[in-house]
Parts: C-alpha cells; sequence; structure tokens
C-alpha cells in the first residue's frame, strides 16, 4: 500500500520503492558481495564455513522463475520467490549493473548479461532477486546458504519442514546479529561454540532500518505457512533446547528435529 505524499520509483517488473527503502536496497551482484562476504564470515563465526566457492548473482524475477522452473530437487518454494540455491548447470542472466532514474520516477538502463553455472559441486550457484532491502538480502542470503551448507555437509534428502525450519532459523540468527549491532553475543550462544559473531554491517543503521529488520524478523517468525512457518517454529524448540550444533547433528542422522 502506497502512502500519500511518498515518492516512488518504479523498476522493470512492476515493484515500486520508496526513495528511502531505494538507499537500503541491492541493485546489482557486485554491489552484493560485501554482504555475502559478511554472511560467509557469520557462518565461520557458528563453525559453519561453506567450504566451497559458490557464485552469488543478483538477478531480475523472469531470470529466477526460470532457474527455479528448471530445478529437480523439489525444494518448496514460496509463491513469490526471492531467493534459490541452484544445483543444475544451466546459463542464467544476472544484473551486471544497477539501474538509474530516468523519467517518471522509473529506474531504466540496467545492465544484465548470461552467466553460465558450471557444476563442480552440489551447488552451483546461489540467485537472489535483485532490488530488495540490504536486510532482506542478507537474510534470503542466509536462508538460501543454508541449503548450500546442508547439501556440501552430507544431509542428503530432509523433509521440506526440517530442511526449510533450520534455514529460517538460520535467516533469523542472522537478522538477530544485525538489529543488536553486531555484538553477537544472543547469537552466539544458540550454538554450542563460544565464538563471537563479528558484526557484518559496519557503522550504525537507521531507525528506519532496524524497523525493517524488526519487521523482517516479524515475517519469519508469524508464518503460518506448515512448511517455512510451522518448521521454522519446531527448528526453534529444537536450538533453544539443544542447541544449533546438537540440533543440526540430530538432523543429520535421524532426519528429525530432536525433541
Amino acid at each position: 500500500m502506497e502512502q500519500r505524499d511518498t515518492k516512488y520509483v518504479t523498476l522493470d517488473d512492476g515493484r515500486k520503492l520508496c526513495l528511502e527503502c531505494l538507499n537500503f536496497a541491492i541493485m546489482d551482484t557486485s554491489e552484493c558481495q560485501p554482504l555475502y562476504l559478511s554472511i560467509k564470515e557469520f557462518y565461520e563465526g557458528l563453525y559453519m564455513k561453506v567450504e566451497q566457492q559458490i557464485p552469488l548473482l543478483l538477478v531480475e524475477r523472469q531470470a529466477l522463475n526460470e532457474a527455479m522452473d528448471g530445478e529437480k530437487n523439489g525444494h518448496h518454494h514460496l509463491p513469490e520467490t526471492r531467493g534459490l540455491c541452484l544445483s543444475e548447470e544451466k546459463i542464467v542472466r544476472t544484473v551486471f549493473r544497477r539501474p538509474i532514474m530516468g523519467s517518471g520516477h522509473r529506474l531504466t538502463d540496467m545492465i544484465t548479461g548470461p552467466y553460465r553455472l558450471i557444476r563442480r559441486c552440489d551447488v552451483t550457484a546461489i540467485l537472489i532477486l535483485y532490488g530488495l532491502p540490504r536486510l532482506l538480502t542478507g537474510s534470503i542470503l542466509a536462508h538460501e546458504m543454508m541449503h548450500a551448507w546442508l547439501r556440501l555437509n552430507g544431509y542428503g534428502s530432509l523433509s521440506l519442514e526440517v530442511e526449510e525450519g533450520i534455514c529460517q532459523v538460520l535467516a533469523q540468527m542472522w537478522l538477530d546479529s544485525e538489529i543488536v549491532g553486531g555484538s553477537g553475543s544472543n547469537v552466539a550462544s544458540t550454538s554450542s561454540s563460544s565464538s563471537t559473531i563479528r558484526p557484518s554491517k559496519k557503522g550504525a543503521r537507521t531507525q528506519s532500518e532496524r524497523k525493517l529488520g524488526e519487521f523482517f524478523k516479524h515475517q519469519i517468525e508469524a508464518d503460518a505457512s506448515p512448511v517455512y512457518g510451522a518448521g521454522y517454529r519446531a527448528a526453534t524448540r529444537a536450538v533453544n533446547r539443544y542447541g544449533l550444533r546438537r540440533t543440526l547433528d540430530h538432523i543429520k542422522f535421524t532426519g528429525s528435529f530432536p525433541y
């Protein structure tokens, strides 16, 4: 819903961003690389380093939908998919350069181009929809990186509720680490390690960005879907009771959450 007296810009796929959100939005692949690096460090802080060098690409909605249609891994997707962990070899179109402001508050002159994905392991790339706020982009990326981590660490075929649930927990944990300012103390407590999670955002966040982060957290926590919502709540109960490492070990050996 658009607020009166607020100016918006329109993306190529019809999405609209207010000018304040545009300041937080990540618009192309190169712009997302520092965030990708910080989330890798977040995983390393949990002793969950992703060893494989996985390409991260920001893409348009059409490219994301085409890639999703080609996936054969049977993963469940939301009605509006904003991220994808790929395991297929294919060519996708990525956003190389952010669009610029054109007439009528439309963003134009975005440069896209083909990127060939080569299968060197069980994960060929992570795709994220371009033009999302930084904290939303990061939470989606943290979620998709957990899919990648599970595949690369021999977790096999998990139920949708278990896999999507634990991926949502990692997304929520990353948001927590950002909103509290990066001390990581409450995040590290969910792991069996005593590590401190390094902040992945340099400098203070504005009140608007913090509110956005709280809203994205609320979306995860209040999700009513049987896969993402119920899966997240079951995973959260397990992690709160047993810690992240013991929960992951139990999932690997049984395919289910510990109770």
